[in-house]
């Protein structure tokens, strides 16, 4: 019923009025629905070509179409591969998200949905996201307001993202080619332990990590102090599936940051990791320089 009312609203509020607002932060976009109060049919199209950002939408009215696109060169192939991940604000509330596509709608989040500020990730295939304002007497108190990200369904650590495969999180190891790759561009690298493993949600562990080397890192995850202040200490998400043992061996750490978060990607011994680098080197197939002292 939701589905059917919201699907025939779409193709009367296109057909009759469409506004076009354009945002000039390319990475995020804040507005406001009294700007057309007067017209609560109006839907607004609102283009935004960043890899992540985020959207403020106050005194919901209306409805928006949220146009993501990667800052790269058009290309379907590339398309295919780029999943779209949104996370709401536990406050965002006034309005239903769906997927629009060729004038079709899926719910992807309801206005209850909301509250819980978990993912949703979809493919960029799927279409683009339809925000509809929930008719209502007071909007006084109304804001709609997510963060997204543009993900890669490919590459070193993909499968271990919980969220772009709901239910299908395989743990299997990276390959060689894989860690020397994601070492080198991956958001976080570094070598240490994990100290404790914590409750999360039904997707994943949080995991307490010391680093003794921290090769490189985004946004700082990690703090320098530590045990006597020689280390660096963090936390990472792991899928609930994949088995994490506390204790004294040492591996590589790898990973991506989402929403602020790290999340291991790859997690070799890091003797087996500095026997496949230094044979890398050997052989002049490392794609970069990794300082191991």
């Amino acid at each position: 019923m939701l589905r059917s009312w919201a699907a025939h609203w779409l193709m009367f509020a296109l057909v009759c009025r469409a506004v076009a607002q354009y945002s000039s932060d390319l990475c995020s976009w804040r507005g406001s629905g009294l700007s057309h109060e007067t017209h609560r049919r109006d839907v607004e199209q609102v283009y935004l070509r960043c890899s992540q950002g985020s959207l403020e939408w106050l005194y919901p009215t209306g409805a928006i179409i949220i146009n993501l696109r990667p800052n790269t060169e058009p290309s379907s192939g590339r398309m295919a591969d780029v999943h779209v991940c949104i996370k709401p604000q536990t406050f965002s509330q006034g309005s239903h998200v769906y997927l629009e596509h060729r004038g079709d709608l899926r719910l992807l989040l309801s206005d209850k949905d909301q509250a819980q500020g978990e993912v949703r990730c979809f493919s960029m295939k799927e279409g683009a996201l339809f925000v509809e304002a929930i008719p209502q007497t007071d909007i006084s108190r109304k804001i709609t307001a997510f963060q997204y990200e543009l993900v890669p369904s490919q590459g070193p650590g993909a499968h271990m993202y919980p969220y772009l495969r709901q239910g299908s999180v395989t743990c299997k190891p990276c390959s060689d080619q894989e860690v020397l790759m994601a070492v080198c561009t991956s958001d976080f690298a570094g070598s240490g332990i994990f100290r404790e493993v914590m409750p999360g949600t039904n997707q994943h562990l949080v995991v307490v990590v010391t680093l003794h080397r921290l090769f490189h890192q985004k946004s700082g995850l990690f703090v320098w102090g530590g045990a006597r202040g020689r280390a660096w200490s963090g936390r990472v998400n792991v899928p609930a599936p994949c088995i994490v043992q506390p204790g004294e061996h040492e591996y590589l750490l790898i990973g991506s940051v989402h929403f602020g978060e790290a999340w291991l990607s790859c997690a070799p011994r890091y003797k087996d990791f500095l026997k496949m680098y230094i044979e890398a080197v050997n052989a002049g197939t490392n794609p970069c320089h990794i300082d191991t002292d």
